[in-house]
């Protein structure tokens, strides 16, 4: 990948073998951020996964304890037209079933979250090409498929988000904007860790074979985790 004049001139003296602790770690990331806006603190956890485990199949949603401003996030919700009163009034922007399936097969895909009742799973089944990819396709897992619209779509409105693991094993999740304390992102840290650790079956420590931090722009560093670490 070709570096820019920015990223070079933030590394230019960055020992890249070096392995921080949390506190440390956040402590240096910010250093390393160049984006004229207030990024995010990104953590990137490489999985110890059993051969019969499809990194695929990992996923799921967490509510961070700590959230600072953030884009609107704009939800989608599969469901019956009985339902569309309920979604639009839990504050969804964008509610239907036939026309949004029709939509979404027409490259129309203006949402973050897509959530649906477990009564219309069938007929979205045909949208796993357009939605899985992106990581929109409702799932149980993550919450995303329920009969409880209203807090469902509430939940996410307030900053809920989902996760996945790539097939190479690995976990990307934004864990609060940069600009928040260092404690308050350390407890984002760990809920995430936790919340990921709960879905492979394994504690954070057993679970992680390496994790990265890194800003929205910028370098990222070696991080050796403990869940007493502060």
């Amino acid at each position: 990948m070709k570096r820019g004049k920015n990223y070079k001139k933030i590394v230019k003296d960055l020992d890249k073998s070096t392995t921080y602790n949390l506190a440390e770690g956040i402590k240096k990331v910010k250093t390393l951020s160049y984006s004229k806006f207030v990024g995010s603190l990104e953590i990137h956890v490489a999985l110890k996964l059993s051969k019969d485990k499809d990194p695929k199949s990992l996923k799921g949603a967490i509510s961070l304890p700590h959230t600072t401003s953030q884009k609107e996030v704009k939800v989608a919700v599969f469901c019956t037209p009985e339902k569309e009163a309920e979604a639009k009034k839990a504050g969804a922007d964008i509610v239907g079933l036939d026309n949004l399936v029709k939509d979404i097969k027409a490259g129309k895909m203006n949402f973050d979250v897509a959530i649906a009742t477990p009564d219309v799973m069938p007929k979205i089944a045909v949208l796993g090409k357009e939605l899985g990819p992106k990581g929109l396709m409702p799932s149980p897992k993550n919450d995303t498929v329920t009969e409880d619209i209203a807090s469902t779509v509430s939940e996410y409105k307030k900053g809920k988000q989902t996760f996945t693991c790539d097939p190479s094993g690995v976990v990307h999740m934004s864990v609060g904007k940069l600009d928040l304390k260092d404690e308050k992102l350390i407890e984002n840290i760990h809920s995430a860790l936790l919340a990921i650790s709960n879905v492979v079956g394994k504690t954070p420590e057993l679970m992680i074979k390496r994790l990265h931090l890194s800003p929205t722009m910028g370098a990222s560093v070696k991080i050796s985790y403990s869940r007493e670490q502060e």
